[in-house]
């Protein structure tokens, strides 16, 4: 059981982390990183699923988080 907890937190972390690298903008207004997340059902999905790790990133490495394209 514990190892399939540790497989699931690995995924979960890891697919994270996949996505904020591949999602990192850097907005020309403020000069801040953000990562942006998908505007609709999916990107709102996506960030309260990672919401936990994501506010731990942003804790620890100052990152910001959006959902949708800055206007």
């Amino acid at each position: 059981m514990m190892r399939l907890i540790s497989i699931l937190a690995i995924v979960y972390v890891g697919s994270y982390g996949a996505f904020r690298q591949s999602h990192i903008e850097v907005w020309a207004q403020d000069k801040a990183a953000y990562v942006i997340f998908p505007q609709g059902a999916p990107g709102t999905a996506l960030y309260y699923l990672w919401r936990p790790v994501s506010y731990a990133d942003g804790t620890m490495t100052g990152m910001r988080f959006h959902i949708g394209p800055h206007i």
